[in-house]
């Protein structure tokens, strides 16, 4: 079994050696195994890209698996987005969707085994006195008072545990491994504990859940899987993972950890994900602002920018933090290819060009895509009165300021050169309009008979023919690069970003913007990349969500002042 030429990594070294020698007959064979108390975030993505990735690369499989273990957290809601969210990134699980819900009665009876084996025991302790006696790094646990329970003992009490007749937190079942081991995950773990709560698919059925590590691992070995893929925080649980399987004398996987994601501006806890969506600091799950699978699509990612993301950070073994500035990459060399540009004025200034006919119109030559010329072109309107961009006006221009101010000239994208003559203010003094003339022996840009040429170039918009749909422009979530870095006394709120949306509604757009269909992309020319709204734009009334800035233009002439 050859697999497709990758770049290595020390998962595929594995693998390869392992199909070398012979191991698993030959398989590769995956999970991707999520707890259904949250969306996916861009975390998982990764993760979604290692596991399936290497199966589709190994001609093998990659099965999908709900750790629905805690009834209390977990929801439909949640599995239909997974569900959603693994799909949309391009992957598939054919018919191998599972649950480790559908295992719960196999998972009783080996713990059952345990128990008969001597190696679980039923513990009274309360949650506070197991962690009291669970020791720390430096020094050993203590031996819970039931730990030489006979096995008849914790197979009665277990029994009881499972029929409900125990309260919740009164008893749990604990594997009997070693107190005093450097290792704390081995210092006899919660195997089972008591929760009184319905599951979403069993129902009333249980009112004892297994733990994590225990379900696990045999959940692993029942699906028959050959690598088990997890993230760095898993590798002190190896050890236990592979204590129960041998203990229990079934097929036992190897576990493989990576380095999961980390990228600055960003927090992917499960836990502080909920609390923004449960304290309305963002507008749920998908808000675009929220670094889950479904923000990032509703924000205007494609699936292949994020596999392509995935595959440039690579595989590593230690943890560390990618700049967002790459996952933004990958989305704009994407768009730079396949969509269409457009004008749009975010912060509109009126310019009247006062040589200009009055009630004249004519249609100008535009191209849609200077990077795909297959594209073609497209008509847009050019009046008298035409709107640009505030920052591309100065009334006193700093040094070296290219775009339009008084007595300067500027070239028009696709349209004429045109010059500020006249300034006209309001009563408070603020900026209402400026006058300017425009030369007609440059229509299309083009330079002059005279050979004059300007430096600068904006873009503009008609205002007879401009249409004004709303315009988010979405920034970092978290303006701390490292939002988990934040002041004694405080939490990771205080990061928060007060300008992470702003919501423009008199931009004014192309009027062939307003036929933009929801989820549809585009460029607004100098301003960014945008989608189409797919939740909130309606046809002929798109609402359009920035993806990203750009990083360099042709606009981009000068620095900002």
């Amino acid at each position: 079994m050859e697999p497709e030429k990758k770049p290595s990594n020390f998962i595929r070294d594995i693998i390869d050696q392992d199909i070398a020698n012979g191991k698993n007959g030959g398989r590769v064979h995956t999970r991707f195994p999520p707890e259904p108390n949250g969306y996916l975030h861009i975390g998982h993505a990764k993760a979604i890209c290692i596991s399936f990735g290497i199966a589709r690369d190994y001609k093998g499989l990659c099965n999908l698996r709900y750790d629905d273990t805690n009834p209390v957290k977990e929801d439909v809601e949640y599995v239909d987005s997974i569900r959603e969210d693994v799909h949309w990134l391009g992957f598939d699980w054919g018919d191998r969707e599972y649950y480790a819900s559908d295992y719960f009665d196999q998972l009783h009876q080996h713990a059952m085994t345990l128990i008969k084996k001597g190696k679980a025991y039923v513990c009274d302790l309360s949650p506070e006195e197991q962690r009291l006696h669970r020791g720390t790094l430096t020094a050993p646990g203590k031996e819970s008072p039931n730990r030489s329970r006979s096995v008849e003992e914790n197979l009665d009490l277990f029994e009881r545990m499972r029929k409900g007749e125990f309260a919740e937190g009164s008893r749990v079942l604990r594997a009997k491994i070693d107190m005093n081991s450097p290792n704390i995950n081995m210092r006899d773990p919660t195997m089972y504990r008591i929760k009184k709560a319905s599951h979403h698919r069993t129902g009333d059925k249980w009112c004892i859940y297994p733990m994590y590590d225990f379900t696990h691992c045999i959940s692993d070995s029942i699906e028959g899987i050959t690598h088990s893929l997890c993230t760095l925080e898993f590798e002190n649980n190896r050890p236990l993972y592979d204590w129960f399987l041998i203990e229990l004398g079934i097929h036992r996987p190897q576990q493989i950890e990576f380095a999961r994601l980390n990228l600055t501006h960003t927090v992917l806890s499960k836990r502080v994900l909920l609390k923004l969506v449960q304290q309305k600091t963002v507008s749920g799950w998908d808000d675009p602002r929220m670094p889950t699978i479904s923000g990032f699509r509703r924000r205007g990612y494609t699936p292949s920018s994020i596999r392509n993301f995935c595959d440039q950070i690579g595989v590593a073994k230690f943890n560390s933090t990618i700049d967002m500035v790459v996952l933004e990459n990958s989305i704009r060399e994407e768009l730079n290819k396949t969509a269409p540009r457009m004008m749009a004025v975010l912060k509109p200034l009126k310019v009247v060009i006062t040589n200009y006919p009055e009630g004249k119109a004519e249609d100008l030559e535009a191209v849609n895509n200077p990077e795909d010329l297959s594209a073609g072109s497209r008509k847009i309107p050019f009046s008298r009165e035409i709107y640009i961009e505030e920052e591309d006006f100065r009334e006193v221009p700093p040094p070296k300021y290219f775009r339009l101010a008084p007595g300067q000239e500027v070239r028009l994208r696709y349209a004429y050169f045109i010059k500020c003559e006249k300034v006209i203010k309001d009563h408070a003094g603020k900026i209402k309009e400026i006058h300017c003339t425009y030369d007609p022996a440059t229509r299309g840009g083009n330079n002059p008979p005279d050979g004059r040429k300007v430096k600068g170039t904006i873009h503009w918009v008609s205002a007879e023919h401009a249409v004004s749909p709303e315009v988010r422009l979405y920034d970092h979530l978290f303006a701390a690069k490292d939002p988990n870095d934040f002041p004694e006394g405080k939490d990771i709120f205080v990061n928060l970003n007060p300008n992470s949306l702003e919501i423009l509604k008199s931009a004014k757009l192309e009027p062939a913007l307003a036929q933009v269909k929801a989820g549809e992309r585009v460029q607004f020319e100098r301003m960014g990349y945008f989608i189409a709204d797919a939740k909130d734009s309606q046809p002929g009334k798109p609402v359009f969500n920035r993806i990203v800035t750009l990083r360099d233009t042709w606009g981009k002439i000068e620095k900002k002042s």
